[in-house]
This record gives structure tokens, sequence and C-alpha cells, in this order.
């Protein structure tokens, strides 16, 4: 299967990394009058262009999405998990992204952006969408490690099996709105000091569908939806963090007599792990060795993300002393390289003491070797000062 390299979101809108929210905006209506169907028609190769500017605009106006996006890339915003990599239909930029065009772009674009309320239900007509649903995914380190499949099991909205969404008891049960006359939207000229002012709203009859239900489904009462269990799977991608959000496109709740479903949200978190600990894509285990082990040097087990490992302590190790076991840590979610195992040393220092075994640490406390040279305590004290700096 072919891999598709997406362009930088910041490059497809020709704007820096530090442009306002207004800046995005006026970019994204630059590119979308550029690459516009009813300018293009026929045109493969803009409406890709179109899309692709949608897709970016729908990332960078969003600061959540923006924040994740400049920290991870494309797989902090979705990415494998499927985010965009489906694309945006032609129906998903005009139900999204419709009023952006009607805010500024006045009458020399009136034909060509007549549609935008609804691509695929006729002009100016709304297309409805779900809200989008929250969860919660908890994962373990060796999940994060390798990227996981989860099956999850979700309360929500689904278009009612019985009326297939439509709201309408049957195909029958529905009529042309008589106030917009089928249109979904309604036209007023408006005399004011500067002359006549034309306005274009929603039908507030229809709502914006352009059709009446006269006969509602007795399932759904006319709202097309009900709420049901609904298995979801998913596939996170290895090296995600606690907190972060990936969105599942057109997975949320669906939307009121058809139209899009919303996004499904899954909220990052980690469980807490028995013996490692995660410093961003390195894991620390501490190590605590008995003072023989410490002294004479051992041979000695810890555990990994991928089972035990077996690491050699030479003799004389000092506490805080870290030893690394190379890529044993965890991916960037990037794939920009893997982290480290550091193993932190510890040593136990006895408790409970028996008279003769006082007797023996006694006898052996003025000797040479047990009194610490000054290059020992200048590198535990560096660490310790390391600490504040």
């Amino acid at each position: 299967m072919a891999t598709i390299t997406k362009r930088d979101y910041y490059e497809v809108l020709e704007i820096s990394k530090t442009a306002s929210g207004e800046e995005i905006k006026k970019a994204y209506r630059k590119k979308a009058i550029q690459y516009h169907p009813d300018k293009n028609p026929g045109d493969k190769a803009a409406e890709e262009k179109f899309k692709e500017a949608a897709e970016a605009y729908e990332v960078l106006s969003n600061e959540n999405k923006r924040s994740r996006y400049d920290q991870f890339g494309h797989a902090g915003v979705g990415g494998a998990a499927g985010g965009f990599d489906g694309g945006f239909s032609m129906e998903d930029i005009f139900a999204r992204f419709g009023d952006l065009f009607s805010e500024g772009f006045g009458g020399s674009f009136t034909g060509g952006f007549s549609n935008f309320g609804g691509f695929s239900s006729g002009a100016g007509r709304r297309v409805n969408r779900g809200s989008d649903l929250r969860v919660k995914v908890k994962l373990t380190l060796k999940e994060i490690a390798t990227g996981v499949e989860k099956k999850l099991k979700v309360k929500k909205y689904i278009a009612c099996p019985y009326c297939k969404g439509s709201g309408a008891e049957n195909e029958q049960a529905h009529s042309t709105c008589p106030t917009c006359k089928g249109r979904g939207h309604v036209t007023r000229v408006v005399n004011s000091i500067f002359g006549q002012m034309q306005t274009t709203t929603v039908c507030p009859d229809c709502q914006g569908e352009g059709k009446v239900i006269t006969k509602k489904c007795p399932h759904c009462y006319g709202e097309g939806i009900v709420k049901d269990d609904d298995i979801i799977t998913i596939n996170i991608p290895a090296g995600v963090a606690e907190g972060m959000q990936l969105s599942i496109r057109e997975k949320g709740n669906a939307a009121r007599r058809g139209g899009i479903n919303g996004d499904l949200l899954v909220v990052i978190e980690e469980e807490i792990h028995p013996e490692l600990i995660r410093d961003q894509q390195d894991i620390i285990y501490n190590l605590l060795l008995t003072f023989p082990q410490a002294a004479m040097g051992s041979t000695v087990e810890v555990p990994t993300l991928d089972g035990k490992a077996k690491i050699t302590v030479e003799p004389g190790t000092q506490p805080g002393k870290v030893l690394r076991l190379k890529n044993k840590g965890l991916p960037s979610v990037n794939r920009y390289g893997t982290g480290d195992l550091l193993i932190n040393i510890a040593v136990y220092v006895p408790e409970n003491l028996t008279k003769e075994q006082k007797e023996v640490l006694a006898s052996l406390e003025k000797e040479p070797n047990f009194q610490p040279t000054n290059s020992v305590k200048e590198k535990i004290f560096s660490k310790f000062r390391s600490i504040f700096d």
C-alpha cells in the first residue's frame, strides 16, 4: 500500500507558524476562492487542493489541534488513528465551513458560492452535522510502545433503523417546505439609507432541510436518531502520551434527519506501571542493590517493556549512577526515534543489625577502602547540585 505524504499545513495555507487566527482564516478564504470547484470545473487537481486547504484550516483554526500539530505533526491530530487519512469529502467541507464563505466574498462570487450550504443536498440547503463524542482510553506502557487496536463500546446517537434517519414514517410522509420552496433558505430585501439590501438566511420552518415531515416516525418521533450501543474499532499509534486527543472522523453522534456524523474524540490516559516510570520517550527504573552487590559487583535482572533483561553492575557502583539501555524506551509518535531505559542505582542500607554484624562493620569502618575518595564525593555532589540548576 502506497504511503501518502501530507504537506505541512502552514505551507498549504502559505502562512507562518506565528500566524494569528484572523490570518489563518484569510489565508483559507483565499485558497478556497482559488481552488473552488465552481471556478475549476472538472479539475481534479484543483479539487484536491481545495480539500487540502480545508484540512489545514480544520487543524490550524482550532487552538487545541494546532498545539498538538505543532508538537507532534500530523500524527498528533489523528494521523494513523484515522484523523484525516481518509481526506475531506466535498460534503464535509461545505457543511463545516459554509459560513466562512458567506462572510466576506460579496456579489462577485454569488454564483460560485451559492451551494456552500450543502454540496450534496441542493443549492442553499444546510447539511446537518452530529455532535462530537468524547471517550477516554486507558493504555499500558506496553500498548503505548507498540501501538494497539481497541474496540470501544460507546452509547451514542445512531440513525433510526426504522426510518433510516429521515424522521418520517415513510417516503410519502414528508413534503416540500412551503416557506422556502425546497431551497432551504429564504431571501429578504430590506430598504435602508444605503438602498436595498438583500439577505439570505436559513429557512426558519424547515431549518435548512428544504422539506417538512407530515407524519413522524413512531420510533424516533421525527428526530431521525435514536440512542444505542455501538462497537467502534480504532487503531492507536505507538508513542502517544497522557492527555493526547485523537480525532476519529464521523464516528461520533449521528445527525438529526440525515447529514454528517460528528467525530469521536479519543483522549489518552496512561495506566501507572508498577515498576517503570515514563519520562517523555525514556523509561526509568529504580534498581535497589544490596551493599554487597554494589561493593563487589553483580549480575541482576531488570524489567523492560519487552520482559526481563540482565545487566552487569560493576564493583564499587555508587548510588545515583544511571545505566542506560539504548532503544528500550518508547517510540516518538512521529517516529523520530526511540527512547532509552534509564536504570537509576540505589543502595539499601540495613535498618536492623545484630551485635555481631555491628562489630564486623565497626572493624571495617576505619579501613581506607571504606572511606569515600574526593573524586567520588565530587561526582555525588555534582549530581545533587544539578537538581537545582
